[in-house]
């Protein structure tokens, strides 16, 4: 189907915003835009970008297809992905998905029969930190296990809209890829939540520990400094014949 005048009023926005000669640069809000609008990257959506960026449809269709966050088929008001790459895997994350594919009754990549919730396996959603992790609409929902992932996706089904453990209040795929797009969120609760938490830095917290425990009160290192909280530690030293 057409697009609309509002999504193509909104497309010649997103150029404009781009120097003259550099139109393809909005390449990637624009596929955004045309998701928003569908639920996924159409023929109609590519051809779009095509033509009012001046580039062949096999241009756009080659990095609608490369990336993971463009779809070419129609997603669910909510896209819940559950990592399932090594840290995630050996906490839970295939049992997490496997929980939610039998409660939902569908697979990876594929929607509920009413069109509210698409079902992904993520390779790596950089949250290694806080494993098992899940995403709905690409909010974190931190450390899940089978039930409170199953809790998370009823509640979804219920039209609610349970917060996420970090970052801002959900809003549907289509809003989403909107703000993707670079569009203004209208929402006035739309005010992000808590952000890096203490997993996180805690490889820092370490560095901090052994770079202070390395180093005397005048200032001079201290080969073999005991530091606290990591046992058995020892501080890195100039000299490559000690510390081995």
């Amino acid at each position: 189907m057409p697009l609309t005048e509002q999504t193509r009023a909104a497309a010649a926005d997103i150029i404009a915003r781009y120097p003259p000669g550099r139109s393809r640069s909005a390449l990637l809000p624009m596929l955004h835009l045309v998701q928003a609008e569908d639920g996924c990257v159409t023929s109609e959506g590519v051809e779009f970008c095509a033509s009012v960026l001046g580039i062949t449809q096999a241009e756009v269709s080659a990095v609608a297809t490369f990336y993971t966050m463009y779809k070419r088929r129609p997603v669910g008001d909510w896209l819940v992905s559950v990592c399932t790459n090594l840290s995630c895997a050996l906490l839970g994350g295939e049992e997490v998905y496997a929980r939610l594919s039998q409660r939902l009754g569908v697979g990876h990549d594929q929607t509920t029969p009413d069109g509210t919730i698409t079902l992904e396996h993520a390779e790596c959603l950089a949250a290694c930190d806080y494993a098992p992790v899940m995403t709905v609409n690409y909010e974190f929902f931190d450390q899940v296990d089978p039930e409170s992932a199953s809790e998370i996706v009823d509640a979804l089904r219920r039209g609610e809209r349970p917060a996420p453990t970090r970052g801002a209040p959900l809003c549907t795929f289509a809003e989403a890829s909107q703000q993707l797009a670079g569009l203004p969120d209208p929402r006035p609760e739309a005010v992000a939540g808590p952000g890096v938490g203490e997993p996180s830095v805690a490889g820092l917290l370490v560095a901090d520990a052994l770079a202070e425990a390395a180093v005397s009160s005048d200032g001079v290192p201290v080969d073999g400094a005991p530091v606290d909280g990591v046992p058995g530690a020892t501080p890195q030293t100039d000299d490559p014949t000690k510390g081995s």
